[in-house]
């Protein structure tokens, strides 16, 4: 296997990911307003992700530069044709960051209200826009001979895009929901778990046929399989949720994201962005590369950066394991 292939699995699993763990961050930022019943329970719902949310965006962070490193031509395609798709999502989650930190600074119901619509809208928008940006990217854009982007931001929203978006939402709210029922205790935990169910049902008809589209589109015999996976995972979470599971139905949705993602990015390989104007001019992962040795001296990099935070991030997640609820946020705002 060449490096110019090694990168493109480790982009991948960058991404994978980043989706997982940024995936229950922006589902419990959406469940603010579908769960929540009060101010005790906002914050509740808020204080489950509070440790690691910064955290889990690092994982994006990462994916980027990576792809800017390990191939340019991807990276300047892709910012410059997803422009402005892109910086809606960078604003958000420039504004999400800012409404977790400053939500609390002030007592005003009006302040603390409107940071907490800034969070629920700040996660609905980028999870439905990252669906959208890989729905294109899998499905191809208008990408000329000079590998530039030669369509519009209308362009984009097509209905193939606009359905990937509406499986990341709905999968990334589902996956919040489990989450909450996992780290929450009381009447929140239980409403957790009922409305997991009923997101989950939504949002297994749309995966099934986000997934089967893709694979009569573009899919081949790992592809297949990774989408067998990912359907057989969504249906266990949901199985599993329903009897009060939630450590296995967190596991399972989990599986559910890494198997869709690892389904994408197999029906994408060689290829990084195809072009729907002419197959012969899209990017590629040998066409699109850094020179041979960037990718050596990325992969040492990586090789030993990439343990150390993945034992920090995994030490994170072990010190605040333990459930809350209600009654917490009432002794220590006493």
């Amino acid at each position: 296997m060449e490096l110019h292939d090694v990168w493109f699995v480790l982009i991948a699993v960058l991404w994978t990911g980043y989706f997982f763990l940024e995936g229950f961050d922006f589902g419990v930022g959406i469940l603010t307003k579908l769960l929540a019943r009060n101010r005790t329970e906002k914050r509740v719902l808020i204080n489950t992700i509070g440790p690691v949310w910064d955290g889990n965006e690092v994982w994006l962070l990462t994916a980027g530069g990576a792809t800017f490193a390990a191939f340019p031509e991807w990276y300047a395609t892709l910012f410059s044709g997803f422009y402005l798709a892109l910086l809606i999502i960078l604003v958000c989650l420039i504004v999400r960051g800012v409404a977790f930190e400053y939500r609390a600074k002030r007592p005003e119901e009006n302040w603390q209200r409107n940071w907490e619509t800034a969070i629920f809208w700040t996660s609905l928008l980028p999870a439905f826009l990252w669906g959208v940006a890989f729905g294109n990217i899998v499905r191809g854009v208008k990408i000329d001979k000079n590998f530039e982007y030669a369509g519009t931001f209308w362009d984009l929203l097509n209905p193939y895009a606009i359905l990937g978006g509406l499986v990341t939402l709905t999968l990334f709210t589902f996956h919040g929901a489990v989450f909450t029922a996992l780290k929450t205790v009381g009447d929140i935990r239980v409403r957790a778990r009922k409305l997991a169910l009923q997101v989950g049902v939504i949002t297994a008809l749309l995966a099934l046929a986000f997934l089967i589209w893709t694979q009569v589109d573009s899919g081949d015999g790992k592809s297949l399989v990774a989408m067998i996976v990912a359907v057989v995972a969504l249906v266990a979470a949901l199985g599993t949720i329903q009897v009060g599971r939630e450590g296995w139905s967190f596991a399972f949705s989990g599986v559910t994201i890494i198997a869709a993602v690892a389904m994408l990015f197999l029906s994408l390989f060689p290829n990084v962005m195809p072009s729907s104007l002419n197959p012969d001019w899209s990017l590629t992962v040998t066409n699109a590369s850094s020179s041979p040795y960037t990718l050596r001296i990325m992969t040492w990099c990586a090789g030993i950066a990439t343990p150390i935070v993945l034992l920090y991030q995994g030490w994170t997640y072990w010190v605040f394991r333990k459930r809350i609820g209600t009654q917490h946020i009432a002794e220590a705002a006493h």
